[in-house]
């Protein structure tokens, strides 16, 4: 059996299209890559009546226990202009040592180096002490609502354990080897409606302007300090994202105003906990002011920790090996599908250098794709010793 170039299946990967929620093809292709290599493997296609179908894989080779899964996602963001592009953004092309295209760098060249890694891995094996098994979304730049936390409660309903989970995600800030997350911040999202009394302009004593309403509670919110952090994460932080006042007459007090806001949140917090927080600052400020409000909210996973343990310093070591660079440990960055497997599996996030992910041009040190398969196919010798 020919071992896998992670270079050229990276390339393949990319000329999918898969603008997320669209999978073009990506999934079945992957599984038809697996499958050569011996995994059994199920597509798994979740809808609910909100959102389009989404297509993810889990594959198995071997039925022993432990379970090495790595866990990563085949769809991307939209490229943007195209003109901006010195490519055609699914078309890869190498330059001067660097792949191009999107998906790149996030992440479908993670993918492509941990399958090409397991190709080396068993080739000339007739049999390895346990089980490596994936888990890909086509559900993770977007709502997340069908794709890695489906296929986790699938998991749940068969007993399918996992011992340990490698999620790609690019997590190196300039230099493959720097940074391995063991942890992330939550995130909650809220939409704020404050309601006052419509009216002329020019008898503002007979209205209430919403707008002055939400603009002390915007500010109120903004000046109270969530938290200072701690050793284990950064401080939480509060940012919002949208005003909307959805009036076109210049002479006019609106009805309504909203806001929208994110709160990313370490371990001092819960979502139900900040919901209380908000709610009762807004809760005064509209009596006080007498209006009334909505909010509502949307949770996307609460923050996380793994605490290190053998296997995480065992990847720690393999990593400072290759890359001659002592990598840290951080909670650092945005959310990701390991906070919907860490309710299954203990996870390290490590991948490719995230400097271009989401951008024009994003690309890929070709010596980093190599790097990267040499410390994933490390990780499985080490792991099934």
């Amino acid at each position: 059996m020919p071992s896998i170039n992670e270079l050229q299946l990276a390339k393949e990967l990319i000329r999918f299209p898969s603008i997320t929620p669209r999978d073009a093809g990506a999934i079945n292709f992957l599984s038809k890559k697996l499958k050569s290599l011996g995994f059994k493997c199920k597509i798994l296609e979740f809808k609910d009546k909100k959102s389009k179908p989404i297509k993810n894989l889990y594959a198995r080779l071997g039925n022993k226990q432990p379970n090495l899964c790595y866990a990563g996602h085949t769809d991307v963001v939209p490229p943007g202009n195209i003109k901006d592009w010195t490519i055609n953004p699914f078309k890869p092309v190498v330059k001067k040592n660097y792949l191009i295209g999107r998906g790149a760098n996030d992440m479908k060249s993670s993918i492509a180096c941990f399958v090409a890694a397991v190709s080396k891995y068993i080739k000339g094996k007739k049999k390895f002490n346990g089980s490596i098994s994936l888990l890909i979304t086509g559900d993770e730049e977007g709502f997340a609502i069908n794709g890695t936390k489906k296929v986790v409660e699938y998991l749940k309903k068969r007993k399918e354990k996992i011992n340990f989970c490698i999620v790609g995600e690019p997590t190196n800030p300039n230099k493959l080897g720097e940074m391995i997350k063991i942890g992330r911040r939550g995130s909650l999202t809220g939409k704020i409606e404050i309601t006052g009394v419509q009216g002329h302009v020019a008898y503002p004593h007979l209205l209430n302007n919403p707008i002055n309403t939400l603009v002390k509670i915007c500010q109120t919110l903004k000046e109270k300090k969530l938290d200072n952090g701690n050793k284990n994460f950064q401080p939480s932080n509060l940012e919002f994202t949208e005003i909307f006042v959805n009036n076109k007459a210049h002479n006019v007090i609106p009805a309504k105003a909203r806001a929208r806001f994110n709160i990313r949140y370490n371990n001092f917090h819960t979502a139900n906990s900040l919901k209380k927080k908000i709610n009762k600052t807004i809760k005064n400020l509209c009596k006080k002011n007498k209006c009334s409000f909505k909010v509502d909210y949307l949770a996307n996973g609460d923050s996380f920790l793994t605490q290190p343990e053998k296997t995480i310093f065992m990847a720690k070591n393999i990593i400072k090996k290759v890359t001659k660079i002592n990598p840290k440990f951080s909670t650092t960055g945005g959310t990701s599908d390991a906070r919907f497997i860490k309710s299954i599996s203990p996870c390290l996030e490590f991948g490719l250098v995230n400097k271009t992910m989401h951008k024009v041009d994003e690309c890929v040190s070709i010596s980093d794709l190599k790097k990267l398969t040499n410390i994933y196919q490390n990780i499985l010798i080490e792991y099934f010793k």
